[in-house]
């Protein structure tokens, strides 16, 4: 059995503004990352950096369908797939998919969390695109060493 995290979220942006949240780096830093070395796009490799971590995180593997799909893998047993869906209104439903864990004690542990983050990655995407709003700045400060 393999684990999956998952979120789901309905943004009153149109598909083509949702897209680009999320694969231009000049607004993914404005409600996800601090900094990243370029644009998501087929075949190219980034390297994200978040507020609250040192770390840096390698993006491999992007496959890109405008305005519909975006997957890439940033830990080497899972691979993320957003999906985005245009509904009448001209809203968008975003879903985020990790899987591929097995299941395992650390594992699941791995899979709520990561449910958590998606669903906290998708709720500041909303709050951004849709009024502005940097939910994310400031509320990982307490998490900084040092």
């Amino acid at each position: 059995m393999r684990l999956e995290s998952k979120a789901i979220l309905q943004i009153q942006k149109p598909i083509s503004e949702v897209f680009e949240g999320i694969v231009n780096p000049e607004k993914m830093t404005k409600y996800f990352i601090s900094g990243s070395t370029g644009r998501l796009d087929t075949g190219m490799d980034v390297i994200w950096k978040f507020p609250e971590f040192d770390e840096k995180f390698s993006i491999t593997e992007v496959k890109i369908e405008t305005n519909r799909s975006i997957s890439f893998v940033w830990d080497p047993e899972t691979v993320v797939n957003i999906t985005l869906e245009n509904l009448p209104d001209n809203s968008t439903i975003v879903r985020v998919n990790e899987n591929g864990k097995e299941l395992n004690e650390e594992n699941l542990k791995w899979a709520l969390e990561n449910s958590g983050g998606w669903a906290n990655f998708l709720a500041c995407m909303k709050a951004y695109l849709e009024y502005g709003i940097q939910l994310r700045k400031g509320a990982f400060d307490f998490m900084r060493k040092g």
